[in-house]
């Protein structure tokens, strides 16, 4: 089967009603992406946040009429429709298209993120083995890079840790593989707590961690907290995050933008003594030691 795909270049206002009208007009799927140079960071369950500029893009079978599609949404959207991209897509596995894409990466001196269709570089390295998939982190964004770096040159090895946003579990899992001996992985998203668990028992270090819902979570105290989610809930969670680490215990934040930083500092400033540890693509990583 062969697809043509539909870009409509619009504003947030109207894309979610644009997005309605070509499902509507027979579009198998429709999709999002960013139009312009605003960044977009990980939602919430349950939200979808658009850019400011953003492509709608509708999938749609070839043997429907797009002349037809194109005709009708010129007539309801015609500043939208006046500058449009229709591209021709060839049948191909997808997941597989996404995968190959996806290759073998190091972060520090020894730690290695694998997908499944390739083989380790370096045997005698910490080789974690993770596909793309719906759950947020793969090590491709540059929040989720500094934090694997910072784990691999601060040896969590015997250390209780929490990742807290746990996403895919990437972080968890490096954690667990670099000797950790336990890990509470938390998340909002009970897809995220799935994913955590699947890519736990794919790296043989399931034992070690426990994946679980905030409401699930019970308080204790650790080595390390690991936070890589967005600037203004590690605000909100300071003073909480500052209870569950233990007098000297390290804490890492990620998902921050650089403008955003000094605000952390001075949230956690009171509980640890923080530093910039890291800046990548104009994030920031911080860490902190827990003040007695």
């Amino acid at each position: 089967m062969a697809w043509n795909q539909l870009t409509c270049f619009t504003k947030q206002a109207e894309a979610e009603n644009i997005s309605d009208y070509l499902h509507e007009l027979g579009a198998l799927a429709v999709t999002f992406k960013e139009g312009g140079e605003d960044k977009i960071y990980e939602p919430m369950p349950g939200e979808t946040p658009l850019w400011n500029d953003t492509q709608v893009v509708g999938l749609f079978d070839a043997e429907l009429e797009i002349q037809l599609v194109i005709q009708l949404m010129t007539r309801k959207y015609p500043d939208t429709m006046a500058s449009y991209q229709l591209e021709e897509i060839a049948d191909q596995a997808w997941e597989r298209a996404w995968l190959d894409e996806f290759k073998p990466m190091q972060f520090g001196a020894n730690l290695w993120i694998i997908p499944s269709t390739y083989q380790p570089i370096d045997d005698k390295a910490v080789n974690i083995y993770l596909d793309p998939g719906l759950a947020f982190g793969t090590g491709t964004h540059a929040t989720t890079a500094m934090c694997l770096a910072w784990l691999d040159a601060n040896s969590p090895s015997n250390n209780t840790v929490i990742d807290y946003g746990c996403g895919s579990g990437i972080l968890a899992i490096a954690a667990a593989k670099l000797g950790a001996v336990a890990v509470d992985a938390v998340d909002i998203d009970p897809q995220a707590i799935d994913a955590t668990r699947t890519n736990a028992a794919n790296n043989a270090v399931v034992q070690a961690i426990n994946a679980c819902l905030p409401e699930q979570f019970q308080d204790k105290l650790v080595d390390i907290l690991l936070a890589n989610i967005l600037a203004k809930p590690l605000i909100g969670f300071a003073k909480t995050f500052a209870e569950w680490v233990k007098p000297e215990g390290k804490i890492v934040l990620s998902g921050i933008l650089d403008a955003q930083a000094d605000e952390v500092l001075c949230a956690y400033e009171p509980y640890f003594t923080m530093l910039r540890a890291d800046s990548l693509d104009g994030w920031v990583l911080l860490s902190g030691s827990r003040k007695a």
